[in-house]
C-alpha cells in the first residue's frame, strides 16, 4: 500500500463480510429458500472475514510504517441547513489497531464455529450473524463523523440482540436478549444527547472540525446551570459507553448474554461492543482532555465495576459466567484508565485483553463441548488429561490474565494500575486502591475455575444434572456432538475448535511485549488520540519510569500486583486442591455477604420490582389516566357526547309540527310580557 491508503480497498473491510452476512442470510437460511449448504455458508462468510483481515493488517502497517492516514467522506447523505450527514472513513493507528483487532478475533470465532455450532439447526443463521456483527463494529472503527459512529453503534447493539436470543425457544435466552436491549437503550439516550449537544454548539457532526471548536465549546456554560457545556457533553457521551461497555450500573445484562451460544460470548466480550465505548472515549479524547470533572466520574465508575463485578466472578459456578465476570472487571480497568487520562493504555488493555478473553471462552466452550455441555465447574475437575490442548491453552490465557510477568495482560495492566497511582484527580486514591485490590480478586477466581476444571478430582460423574445444557442439544437429540467418544469421559474438541485457541494463545503470550513500546511511549497513536499533559501527567510519569519490556517485567517481579496476584493463585490451589472443606465454611460463616453476592447486589432485583415496575405504573396510568380516561374518554368520546346529549333535548323542540312551533310562539310571547310587566315597571 502506498502512503495514501485507497478508499476502495479500504470499503472492502466493512463489505467483504457484509457480502458474507447477506449471501448466508438472504440464501441459507429458511428466510431465502435454503439454497445453498452449510459448507457455502461457512466458507463465504470466512472468505469474506479473511480478506477483511488481511486488508487490515496491510493497512496497519501501512500506517505504522509508511505513516499513511486517510481522512475522506466517501458518500454524502444529504445537508440539513449547515449539518452535513455523510459516510467517511478516518485510518489512523487507533483505527488500524482496532481493525486488525476486531478481524483476527472474528476470524478465530467464525473458524470456531464450524465445530461448536455443527449440530444446531440454525447453523446458517448464526454465520449470517456473526458476520454482520463484524461488519457493523468495523463501520463504528472506521468512521469519522458522529452519524456514523451512532449507526455502527446501534447496529451492534440490535446484532448483539439476536446473537443473545439466538437459541429463540429457550425462556431465559428471550429475557436475557430483551434486558441487554434495554439497558442499552438507557445509555445510548445519554449518547445520541451528548452528540446532539455536540451538533447543536459546534454545527458539526465530524471528528476532525468538533474537535476543532473544543476549546470554544469548553468556554460555554449549560444553559440555566451553572455546568460546562463540555462536562455536559462528556458525561452524556460517557453514559453510552457505560451502556455499552457495560460500567456499574449498566452492567447487569452483559452476565446474562451468556444465554447465547458461546462463539458470540467471545466475540462480544473480547473484540466487539463492550469495546465499543472504551474506543469511543479514546477517540473522543480532546473533548474528555477538557473536563476534569468528567474524567473524574469515569475514573470512579470504572474502580467500582473493576472492584465490585470482580467480587461476584468468586461466587460463579458456571465457566462462562466467571469469565463473563472478569470481562466486567477488566473492562472498569479500562474505564480507570480512560479517567486518568491515559487514553493509550486504555487502548493498549483493550487489545491485549481482546486476545486472551477470546481464548478463555472459547477455552470455555471447548470444554463445554469435551463435558457433554456440562458446564458447572464444580462437576469437573482433571479434564487436564483428556483435553491437553484446551487445558495448555486455558493455562496461558489465565495467566495473561491475572497479570503474569512477560504475559500480555501483564503489560497493560501494570501500566493501568501506575497510570491510576501517578493521577492526581479527585476520586484517584479510590480508584488505585480498587484496582490493586482488584489483582488479586481476578487471581483468585480466574485459578478457582483453571483447578476446579482441569486439575483434581474428576467429579464429572456426581453431577446431579447431568445434561446442563449450554446447546440445547437435547431437543435435537445430541449430547456429544457426535465424537462417538464414551458418553461419560472428557475428550479433546475437534481442530476446527482448538486452532483458534493455539493461535490466539500466542498474541496472548507475546502481543504485549511486541507492542508496549511504540504504542504507549512512541508515535504510533499520534493524532489519534490527545492527552493535555500541563494537567495530565500520568502518561508522562510512566515513560520515565519505563526502560524496556524486559526491565518491566523483572521489575514486576517485585511488585505489589505481583505478589498480591501469586497470593490469589495460592489461596485458591489452598482452598480448592488441599482443604475444599475450607470454601463451604467460609460460605456458612458469611451467609449474608455470600447471599449479597449470590443476588449480585440486589441490583437485578431493584431494576425488575421497582424500576421496571414503576415504569410499568407509570405508563399504565398514563394510558388508563391520559390516553382512555382524557383522551379518549373527555376529549374524544366526551365532546360526541355532550352534542348528542344536546341533540337528543334539542330534537324534541323542532319536531317538524305547526302547532308546536305556534304554541312555542305564543309562549315565548307570554314570558316577554310578564318580564317586561313585572320586572321593568
Amino acid at each position: 500500500m502506498s502512503a495514501t491508503l485507497s478508499a476502495s480497498t479500504l470499503l472492502a473491510v466493512p463489505l467483504a463480510p457484509l457480502v458474507g452476512a447477506a449471501v448466508a442470510g438472504l440464501f441459507g437460511t429458511k428466510f431465502g429458500g435454503n439454497h445453498i449448504g452449510r459448507k457455502v455458508t461457512h466458507s463465504l462468510t470466512i472468505l469474506g472475514v479473511l480478506v477483511a483481515f488481511i486488508i487490515s493488517a496491510m493497512t496497519l502497517k501501512s500506517v505504522v510504517v509508511d505513516g499513511a492516514r486517510f481522512n475522506a467522506t466517501l458518500y454524502e447523505w444529504m445537508i440539513v441547513g449547515g449539518l452535513k450527514m455523510e459516510v467517511g472513513f478516518l485510518v489512523d493507528g487507533l483505527t488500524a489497531m482496532m481493525m486488525c483487532v476486531v478481524t483476527f478475533v472474528s476470524l478465530m470465532v467464525h473458524i470456531y464455529t464450524i465445530g461448536y455450532m455443527e449440530e444446531d439447526d440454525g447453523y446458517n443463521r448464526f454465520f449470517s450473524y456473526i458476520s454482520l456483527f463484524t461488519f457493523s463494529m468495523l463501520m463504528l472503527v472506521m468512521s469519522n463523523n458522529m452519524l456514523q459512529l451512532f449507526f455502527g453503534w446501534e447496529a451492534v447493539g440490535l446484532v448483539s440482540y439476536l446473537l443473545i436470543g439466538f437459541w429463540f425457544n429457550k425462556p431465559t435466552a428471550i429475557f436475557a436478549n430483551m434486558k441487554a436491549f434495554l439497558v442499552n437503550r438507557v445509555g445510548d439516550f445519554g449518547f445520541i444527547l451528548g452528540i446532539g449537544l455536540i451538533a447543536a454548539y459546534a454545527g458539526t457532526l465530524n471528528y476532525g472540525e468538533a474537535f476543532a471548536k473544543a476549546n470554544t465549546l469548553a468556554g460555554i456554560t449549560f444553559p440555566g446551570t451553572e455546568w460546562m457545556l463540555i462536562t455536559v457533553i462528556c458525561i452524556c457521551l460517557f453514559i453510552g459507553a457505560m451502556g455499552k461497555s457495560a460500567q456499574f450500573p449498566l452492567h447487569v445484562w452483559l452476565p446474562d448474554s451468556m444465554e447465547g451460544p458461546t462463539p458470540i460470548s467471545a466475540l462480544i466480550h473480547a473484540a466487539t461492543m463492550v469495546t465499543a465505548g472504551i474506543f469511543m472515549v479514546a477517540r473522543m479524547s480532546p473533548l474528555f482532555e477538557l473536563s476534569d470533572t468528567a474524567l473524574s466520574f469515569i475514573l470512579v465508575i470504572g474502580a467500582i465495576t473493576a472492584l465490585f463485578m470482580g467480587f461476584l466472578g468468586i461466587i460463579q459456578n458456571d465457566i462462562k459466567r466467571v469469565v463473563a465476570y472478569s470481562t466486567l472487571s477488566q473492562l472498569g480497568y479500562m474505564t480507570v484508565a480512560l479517567g486518568a487520562s491515559a487514553y493509550s493504555v486504555a487502548v493498549f488493555h483493550l487489545m491485549t485483553h481482546a486476545f486472551f478473553k477470546a481464548l478463555l471462552f472459547l477455552g470455555a466452550g471447548s470444554v463445554i463441548i469435551g463435558m457433554h455441555h456440562n458446564q458447572d465447574i464444580r462437576w469437573m475437575g482433571g479434564v487436564r488429561k483428556y483435553m491437553p490442548i484446551t487445558w495448555i491453552t486455558s493455562l496461558l490465557g489465565s495467566l495473561a490474565l491475572i497479570g503474569t510477568p512477560f504475559f500480555a495482560g501483564f503489560y497493560s495492566k501494570d501500566s493501568i494500575i501506575e497510570a491510576v497511582h501517578e493521577s492526581h484527580l479527585w476520586g484517584a486514591n479510590f480508584a488505585y486502591y480498587a484496582v490493586l485490590a482488584g489483582v488479586f480478586i481476578t487471581a483468585f477466581y480466574s485459578f478457582r475455575m483453571y483447578f476446579l476444571v482441569f486439575h483434581g478430582k474428576e467429579r464429572y460423574d456426581q453431577n446431579p444434572d447431568a445434561h446442563h445444557d449450554d446447546h440445547a442439544h437435547d431437543a435435537h437429540g445430541h449430547d456429544d456432538h457426535g465424537h462417538g467418544h464414551d458418553a461419560h469421559k472428557p475428550h479433546e474438541s475437534p481442530w476446527v475448535v482448538w486452532l483458534p485457541l493455539v493461535l490466539l494463545a500466542i498474541p496472548s503470550v507475546v502481543i504485549g511485549f511486541m507492542t508496549i513500546d511504540p504504542m504507549l511511549f512512541g508515535e504510533f497513536f499520534k493524532g489519534a488520540i490527545v492527552v493535555d499533559g500541563a494537567k495530565h501527567h500520568a502518561m508522562k510519569e510512566l515513560e520515565e519510569a519505563f526502560h524496556g519490556p524486559v526491565a518491566m517485567a523483572i521489575h514486576g517481579l517485585q511488585t505489589a500486583p505481583f505478589w498480591l496476584a501469586l497470593a490469589g493463585v495460592v489461596l485458591s490451589y489452598y482452598m480448592y486442591m488441599i482443604n475444599p472443606a475450607l470454601p463451604a465454611a467460609i460460605k456458612r460463616a458469611f451467609g449474608p455477604v455470600y447471599r449479597l453476592l449470590e443476588n449480585k447486589y440486589y441490583l437485578d432485583w431493584i431494576n425488575e420490582n421497582i424500576l421496571a415496575r414503576g415504569a410499568r405504573a407509570l405508563g399504565t396510568g398514563l394510558w388508563k389516566g391520559g390516553d382512555q380516561a382524557l383522551i379518549d374518554g373527555a376529549v374524544v368520546n366526551g365532546s360526541w357526547k355532550v352534542i348528542g346529549r344536546v341533540s337528543s333535548v334539542v330534537r324534541w323542540v323542532q319536531s317538524g309540527y305547526i302547532y308546536h312551533y305556534a304554541f312555542a310562539m305564543l309562549l315565548g310571547i307570554f314570558i316577554l310580557m310578564t318580564y317586561f310587566v313585572w320586572f321593568k315597571r
